[in-house]
Formats: C-alpha cells, structure tokens, sequence
C-alpha cells in the first residue's frame, strides 16, 4: 500500500491551538477534534517541542477515541537542550507519557538542515527510530526538514531507510530562494519519497496575503477564503501524505473542511489564478537576497545578513512585524549571527555580493525597522 494511501488530504497540525489565557483551551480542541474526524479526516501533527501540546490531545482525541481511528505524529527535536543520546531519546518516552497513545503512526527526526543534523547523527537517532519501529512503537519513521535542497540530497542519498519528508510548501515559497520549495519538493520526489506538506499557509501570512493578491484571489471565488487557496495548491501536488493545517480556532476549522471535505484537485482555471497571485507577490518590491551567504563568510562582525533580509522581506509583503521579528530572531540569534546593529560599515560585504545589493544600507533600514 502506498505510504498515506488510507489518509485524506487535510491534516491537523497542533502547534497553533486555541488558548484561554496562558493554557490551550482543550474544550474548544475537543470541538475542533471531532469536527475533523466527522468530516472523515484522521491525521494529528504535533511534536514535543509543541509546548502542551501533547497534553492537549490525549485529553481531546487519545481518551475520547478508539486508537485505531486516527493517525498520530510526534517528532524529535534531538538539537533543543540534548547533551546526550539518553537525553534525546527521553523525548521519545515523554512523547509516549504526555500523549498515551501506546505507539506513533509517524515518528519524525525534527527540523534537520544546517547545524542541527549533526545532533541526530551524533545521537544515532536514525538507529534508534528504527529500534523503535521494530518493536511496534513506531509504524512510519521520517523528517521535517529546513534548508536547502543540496542538504536534502546529502540526507536521504545517506539515510534511504526514510520513509517520508515533511517540506514547507506554499505557493508564496515555490520559487523563493530562501525557502527552495519547489525544489526541495523535487529532491523528495526524485528518491521516491512522499511529502507532508506543512506551513501551507506560510504561518497564517497567506490568509491574508498584500492586496493585489487578495484582489485576485477574491476576484475569481468571491466565496473562498484566501487560506483555501493556499492549502489547495499544496493539496494538489502530487505524491503527497497531508497537508498540515496549524488550526487555532474552530471557525478556522470549519473554512478547512468545507473545501477539503470533497478535494479532487484544482482546475486548470484556478490553477491559473494561484500563478496570477504568485506573480502579484513577486512583483512586490524586496530585497533580492539569493541567501547564498557569500557576504557572511567575508563579515568581521558576523552579521546575520541574509537572514535579516528574509526577515525585512516578511514585513515587506506581510506586514507583520511581529512574524517578521521571529523570523530574524530565529534566522539570526538563533543561528549564533549578530543583528543588524552591530554592523560596522566596512563594505566587504558588498564587494562579493552576487546580487549587488546596498547591504549596508540595508541593514541600517533593518535594524529601523525591525526594532
């Protein structure tokens, strides 16, 4: 049987629950939990690193429903706080514990890409999710993954006992140089591995993409959210799992089922439509970042340059301010890169830049705005 071949196109991916307060709202989950199993879809997304998560769906789906009626993924984030193989294998045991669920359907290796590989493979965990498969606890072992579509090569070239690849894929990122969508989907499908697709909706972004955009989207179906557009062009590529939809509410719940419900594919009409948007989104002035990091290898302050530039990119199209700021903590702090500040205006940068951009007045715009 084809790996996902029992399993409807949606998914409900569990990083973005509803809250009261400070706590996930597990009433409302409940809700949402039964909503999409009674539309007929059964696939779960968390992981460890999803805090409450796991606690969340034992208490709205684990002990409300026979095991055999969904599907359940967790993932392992052996990079975050792990010193040790025992310590990265205690996130497998707190996983088990947390959600009570007796076994995962799907077992993913967490976020592999750039400096976070090595921790898998320094702990063996590629080993070990085997272990665990042979004993039952784990029915399809896999990976999410962030970075480029030479490392994705290098990592199932290396490891092709994987059974799947879970990509970011969104109609915004399909050509984007900094995310490679589009190819690293290819690299997936070129070693005969299926996709589960998350961040469809680019973080939620694409709900409300920049207005000439939406303008098109709403031109063709008045009726449909800009949402639906964006998860069905990820539905309807081929060789695919799920889609993952990070739900934070029921009523986002009931605008995924109702176009999900009955998906057989998009039209060649609207299939037209989604590159009218994609070409509106790209006519969007940005920086042409390329990230191939040329400028941070010649940097005396190492700057997280093309970081910062993915990130002014966000508040660019977007907007958002807040998601643009995650994205340069994340890009640059969290990859041991100094912020915009702390450049000094030496040049060198500029002098090996295949894209001939003004980074240095760039980053001065950077560190105004991002603040």
């Amino acid at each position: 049987m084809y790996l996902g071949e029992q399993i409807k196109k949606l998914g409900f991916g569990l990083m973005r629950l509803p809250k009261k307060g400070e706590e996930i709202d597990v009433e409302q989950v409940k809700v949402m939990v039964d909503k999409f199993l009674a539309a007929g879809f059964t696939y779960f997304d968390t992981a460890w690193a999803y805090a409450g998560s796991e606690d969340a769906i034992r208490q709205a789906l684990v002990e409300r429903y026979p095991r055999e009626k969904f599907q359940l993924a967790t993932k392992n984030a052996a990079w975050i706080n792990c010193k040790t193989r025992e310590e990265a294998i205690e996130q497998f045991n707190l996983s088990l514990k947390r959600t009570g669920a007796g076994y995962f359907d799907f077992y993913l290796l967490h976020n592999l890409g750039e400096s976070r590989t090595k921790f898998f493979d320094d702990f063996d965990m590629w080993s070990f999710v085997q272990e665990k498969k042979a004993e039952g606890l784990i029915k399809h072992v896999g990976f999410s993954f962030h970075s480029t579509p030479e490392e994705l090569e290098e990592i199932l070239t290396k490891h092709p006992e994987m059974e799947f690849v879970q990509l970011q894929i969104n109609y915004g990122d399909w050509e984007n140089p900094a995310i490679q969508s589009r190819a690293c989907y290819e690299v997936a499908r070129k070693h005969g591995k299926p996709v589960i697709i998350m961040e469809p909706v680019k973080g939620g972004m694409l709900a409300n993409p920049p207005e000439s955009v939406k303008q098109i989207l709403q031109a063709a179906e008045p009726e449909s959210s800009c949402a639906s557009w964006a998860i069905r062009f990820a539905a309807d590529l081929e060789g695919l799992i799920v889609v993952l939809s990070g739900m934070s509410n029921v009523e986002q719940m009931e605008d995924n089922l109702s176009y999900m419900k009955d998906f057989t594919g998009l039209t060649e009409s609207q299939k037209e439509t989604i590159n009218k948007a994609r070409e509106a989104l790209a006519k969007i002035p940005v920086i042409p970042c390329t990230t191939c990091n040329y400028c941070a290898k010649v940097c005396p302050k190492e700057i997280g340059i093309s970081g910062t530039f993915t990130a002014m990119n966000y508040l660019t199209l977007y907007g958002d301010k807040a998601a643009a700021q995650h994205q340069e903590n994340w890009l640059v702090g969290g990859h041991g890169r100094q912020k915009a500040a702390e450049c000094i205006k030496c040049g060198k940068c500029e002098q090996v830049c295949p894209q001939h951009i003004s980074i240095r007045e760039e980053l001065v715009k950077a560190d105004r705005d991002l603040q």
